[in-house]
């Protein structure tokens, strides 16, 4: 199946691709598979020339952080991995960045700074891949502020399936002429495309950041005060965090929260100072325990906490679900949660980006959980809809959510195949993943 390919690049065999970070009893497993680890735009054209010919599935790799199962093989094929891709070029005049797609968060964020500009979102883990990050419109923490990747995307380079190199965009801010391709591929997790670099916009530098941290006695005190903040300013962050989860992100940490009180906690960050003494005023009115303010080291140490929630849980839960509602459906909708989990008998930990209203449920591990899981998950999912929202904000459809998908978008799904048939004729591209 694979014969000949070596004469086109080197081939490797390497089981640590055969999975992300996607939790493990969800987690698709990987079939029969080879690596290949190109350098550029070129590579990856003769390798899919080579894989479209001779109906050869491609799955493309960044950073292997994804909790979908986006990059898993799960056919036996070609595993495309973007970790020699790593060119930046800063345009610091037009204020972008040209990065291959397996420059990571990490490396643009800090060649943004030596040249006197920002990158101000957090869409992923500091080894997420930018070529990952487009492929599934990732969001992270500051999409309040900063909005997601497709915000910051000005042009692309792909590759099709057939092997033809394609450029869109450019870096510019506007492009009114014609149809988006550029667009449409952002978000499409690879199935339509290989994304191989982009042209990012970059901002000034961040000036002043500041955090405060908030218990509260009930979640729905916390996000009355999120959403009463909402109206008066756009915070950089709004991060909700249960009390349980909070506990969590000490044992792993190391580091103690501001408080031992509270059942919610909120964690926020603004540019300005004064915006931060405006957001504690609101916060008594709506009966925070305490207003802490961090000192720097003391602010690094709580988004470090905050960072390793999932690290203290990842071995006890089922699957992250990552719904997103309307921000003033939140109360409306964790009740809903809780009023299913209980029917079920399933223990969740909830924490997540409230401003987006992007809410991270973490299902517990319990024997028998295979049993009621899968129409559990259904019926939130169908409640997330319920209230105006989508089945995934930022981890992407992946192998996992692709039923919900065709249940609940019918006529949505029915066009996207056919512009899935339209980009990739032998259905080659990331196979299993969306549809």
């Amino acid at each position: 199946m694979f014969e000949g390919l070596e004469k086109i690049c080197k081939v490797y065999r390497m089981e640590s691709y055969a999975y992300d970070e996607t939790p493990v009893p969800v987690r698709p497993k990987a079939a029969e598979f080879v690596v290949v680890k190109p350098r550029n735009s070129s590579e990856v054209s003769e390798i899919l020339k080579f894989a479209n010919e001779r109906r050869i599935p491609v799955f493309v790799r960044g950073g292997g952080t994804g909790l979908s199962g986006g990059s898993i093989p799960t056919r036996k094929g070609i595993v495309i991995s973007t970790e020699r891709m790593k060119e930046i070029v800063i345009d610091r005049g037009n204020r972008v960045a040209f990065c291959q797609a397996g420059v990571t968060l990490e490396e643009l964020s800090s060649s943004a700074e030596r040249h006197g500009l920002s990158f101000p979102p957090r869409p992923g883990a500091e080894g997420a891949t930018v070529g990952g990050m487009i492929a599934t419109n990732a969001g992270g923490v500051r999409a309040l502020k900063f909005g997601v990747m497709r915000n910051y995307v000005l042009g692309l380079e792909v590759v099709l399936a057939d092997g033809r190199i394609l450029k869109l965009g450019g870096k510019t801010l506007k492009n009114s002429s014609g149809y988006s391709l550029l667009h449409l591929l952002i978000g499409s997790e690879g199935t339509l495309a290989v994304i191989t670099g982009a042209n990012i916009r970059l901002l000034p530098p961040l000036r002043d950041m500041t955090m405060i941290a908030i218990p509260f006695r009930s979640a729905e005190d916390a996000i009355n005060f999120a959403l009463d903040t909402f109206l008066q300013m756009t915070p950089m962050a709004m991060e909700f965090m249960e009390d349980r989860a909070v506990r969590i992100g000490e044992e792993v940490s190391g580091t103690r929260w501001v408080s031992k009180e509270g059942g919610a906690h909120i964690l926020a960050i603004f540019e300005r100072k004064e915006e931060a003494e405006e957001a504690s005023e609101i916060a008594f009115r709506h009966g925070a325990i305490d207003v802490f303010l961090p000192s720097p080291r003391e602010q690094r140490e709580l988004l470090e906490l905050r960072g390793k929630i999932y690290l203290g849980l990842k071995d006890r839960i089922i699957e992250i679900l990552d719904a997103c509602v309307p921000p003033a459906q939140i109360p409306e909708y964790l009740r809903g949660s809780e009023e299913l989990a209980k029917k079920y008998g399933i223990d969740m930990i909830t924490y997540g980006h409230l401003g987006d209203g992007n809410i991270h449920q973490h299902p517990l591990l319990f024997d028998g959980w295979e049993r009621v899981y899968p129409r559990f998950r259904k019926e939130l999912l169908r409640l997330a809809v319920s209230f105006g929202g989508v089945i995934s904000g930022e981890h992407g459809i992946g192998v996992l959510k692709r039923e919900e998908l065709r249940e609940f978008y019918p006529e949505q799904y029915g066009l996207m195949l056919e512009i899935k048939k339209i980009f990739d004729p032998n259905m080659i591209l990331n196979p299993d993943r969306i549809f």
